[in-house]
C-alpha cells in the first residue's frame, strides 16, 4: 500500500500525476505503445512470478522504445551490457539481445525476483532497479529504515516509484485524466511466426526480399540484429520474427503475388 497519508508521499505522487497528465503528447504515446507491447510483456511477467504492475516499470524506463541511455543501458528494460552478458544475453557488434523483448523481459524478471528475495518488498525491488541492490542496501542501512517511503534518496530514485504509480493510475483510467481516444488509433502488433535460423545470413536485405519483405521490416521485427548480416559460424539457433503473409501489404509498399 502507498502511504498517501504522509505529506511528502502525497506531494510526490501528485507531481508525477500532474507531469504526465499535462504532458499530453508523451502520455498519449505511452497509451498507444502500451496497447502494442504490454500483451508481449504481461504473460512473461506472469510466468516469472512478477506482479503485472511491473510492466509500467518498463514504460517509464524507456517509453517502450529501444533507447540507449548515456550510461549504455539499452532496450525497453534498459539493461546494461555487463548485466545482459551475465544473464546469458548475446551482445556484440552484430547481435544485441537486450533488444529482444522476450529475452530482455526474462532478464529483468530474474533481477526483480532476486531483489524481492533480498529486500522482501516489491516496492524496494522496483527502487533497486533504478539505483542497484548494493546502493539501496547501503541507504537502508545508513538511514536505519526498512522501506522505500521512509528513505531520503537522490532525485531520480526518489521520483522513480512514483513515476511507476502515476503511469499505472493514468493508463488504467485514461478517461479520468482527460485522455480520450478511439480504439482504432492505438498501435497494435502484427501477427508473426518464428523462423528458426541456425546458419549465417550474409545479407539481410536479400534474405528479406526472398521472404517477401525488405531490410527495414526484418530489422523492425528483429531489432536485436544490429548489422546488415547475421554471422553464425557456431550454428547457434536463433528465432526470427517474420510477419505473416496476410499482413505484408501493411508493411511493404512494393509487394508481389509471389510472397512466401
Amino acid at each position: 500500500m502507498v502511504p498517501t497519508q504522509l505529506i511528502d508521499v502525497k506531494e510526490k505522487l501528485d507531481r508525477e500525476l500532474l507531469v504526465n497528465t499535462y504532458w499530453q503528447s508523451n502520455t498519449m504515446l505511452y497509451i498507444k505503445r502500451s496497447h502494442k507491447w504490454f500483451p508481449i510483456i504481461e504473460p512473461i511477467l506472469e510466468e516469472e512470478g512478477i506482479p503485472n504492475d511491473f510492466k509500467f516499470l518498463a514504460l517509464i524506463e524507456s517509453g517502450l522504445t529501444n533507447v540507449v541511455s548515456p550510461s549504455g543501458a539499452a532496450g525497453f528494460w534498459q539493461i546494461m551490457k555487463a548485466t545482459g552478458k551475465e544473464n546469458g544475453l548475446e551482445i556484440n557488434s552484430e547481435i544485441d539481445e537486450r533488444y529482444n523483448l522476450e529475452l530482455a523481459t526474462r532478464v529483468a524478471c530474474k533481477y526483480l525476483n532476486e531483489a524481492k528475495e533480498k529486500f522482501g518488498s516489491w516496492t524496494l525491488a522496483a527502487a533497486s532497479y533504478n539505483m542497484g541492490m548494493n546502493g539501496l542496501s547501503n541507504k537502508l542501512e545508513a538511514q536505519m529504515v526498512d522501506n522505500y517511503y521512509d528513505l531520503l534518496l537522490n532525485e531520480e530514485t526518489s521520483r522513480y516509484v512514483f513515476r511507476i504509480l502515476a503511469a499505472k493510475q493514468i493508463l488504467s483510467n485514461p478517461s479520468n485524466f482527460g485522455f480520450n481516444f478511439r480504439e482504432k488509433d492505438l498501435y497494435y502488433q502484427v501477427a508473426t511466426g518464428k523462423l528458426t535460423i541456425d546458419t549465417t545470413i550474409s545479407d539481410l536485405a536479400k534474405f528479406g526480399k526472398s521472404n517477401g519483405l525488405n531490410y527495414k521490416v526484418i530489422k523492425q521485427f528483429n531489432p536485436w540484429l544490429r548489422s546488415s548480416n547475421l554471422p553464425n559460424a557456431s550454428r547457434k539457433v536463433y528465432q526470427l520474427q517474420i510477419p505473416k503473409s496476410e499482413f505484408r501489404t501493411l508493411l511493404v509498399k512494393n509487394t508481389s503475388d509471389t510472397l512466401k
